[in-house]
C-alpha cells in the first residue's frame, strides 16, 4: 500500500510539473528535461508512468474527468447538474484542471489529441442523459447526442469567458445560469421543480468533494512509512 501510494503521488507530481511548463512555455516549446527539473524526479520515474512528452500530455488533459463518482440521486438530471458544478469547482480550485483545459486550447500542441476531454465530457453527459431519457425524465423531442454537444460546447464557452472576464471568480454562477436556461428545455415540468440549480447547491458539492480528497490525501500519507 505504502509503494503504491508513493507511485500515485509521483505520478502526480509528475504531471502538475509537466502542467506548469506546458502553460508556461506551450506545449511544442516544452521538453522532457524541463519537466524533470520542475517535478525534481529521475528519467527512469517520469518514464516509468508515462512513455513520451504526448502520453505526458495526454495525462494532463485526462485530469478534467471526474476522479470519483458522483453520488447517485433520485432524478438522473440532478447528476447532470452535480457534475457542472464539480467540474467548475475543481477548474477554480485544481492547477493541473486548470492546466488541463489550458492544453485542450493550446493550438500549438500540434500531435496531441486535444479533442479527447471533448469526447469524454460529451460521453459522460450522454450516459446521464440516456438513463434520464429511459426513466422519462426528458421531454420526447430531445435527442441526447446532440444535448449531450451542445452542453459540452456550452460549458466551454462559458468556461472560458470567465477566465478571460474575471480568472473565473463567477464560474460557479455562469454554470448556474447556464442549467437554468437548458434544463428547462429538455426536462419534463413535473420534474423540473425537484431540481437544484442553484449556487448553494454548488458549494454544498465542493465542501463534500473536498473533504472526501482530504480523507483520500490523509489515508495515503498514513500508508507511508517514516
Amino acid at each position: 500500500m505504502a509503494q503504491q501510494a508513493r507511485a500515485i503521488r509521483t505520478r502526480r507530481v509528475i504531471l502538475e510539473s509537466a502542467a506548469t511548463v506546458f502553460a508556461e512555455r506551450g506545449y511544442e516549446r516544452s521538453t522532457i528535461g524541463e519537466i524533470l527539473l520542475r517535478a525534481g524526479v529521475t528519467k527512469g520515474a517520469l518514464y516509468f508512468h508515462f512513455a513520451s512528452k504526448e502520453d505526458l500530455a495526454l495525462g494532463v488533459l485526462d485530469a478534467q474527468l471526474l476522479d470519483e463518482p458522483l453520488t447517485p440521486q433520485p432524478i438522473k438530471l440532478q447528476e447532470l447538474v452535480d457534475q457542472g458544478f464539480l467540474l467548475a469547482h475543481r477548474i477554480q480550485r485544481d492547477p493541473l484542471v486548470r492546466a488541463s483545459v489550458a492544453l485542450t486550447l493550446d493550438s500549438g500542441a500540434t500531435g496531441v489529441d486535444r479533442g479527447a476531454p471533448f469526447r469524454a465530457w460529451i460521453d459522460q453527459v450522454s450516459e446521464i442523459l440516456t438513463v434520464a431519457k429511459a426513466r422519462g425524465e426528458l421531454l420526447l423531442h430531445v435527442n441526447v447526442t446532440d444535448t449531450a454537444e451542445l452542453f459540452a460546447g456550452a460549458y466551454a464557452g462559458i468556461q472560458t469567458m470567465s477566465q478571460i472576464m474575471c480568472d473565473r471568480n463567477d464560474l460557479t454562477y455562469r454554470v448556474s445560469v447556464l442549467l437554468r436556461h437548458v434544463l428547462p428545455t429538455i426536462c419534463t415540468p413535473a420534474l423540473l421543480t425537484g431540481l437544484d440549480m442553484t449556487e448553494a447547491r454548488a458549494r454544498e458539492l465542493a465542501a463534500e468533494y473536498d473533504a472526501s480528497r482530504l480523507r483520500w490525501e490523509e489515508g495515503n500519507l498514513a500508508d507511508t512509512p517514516g
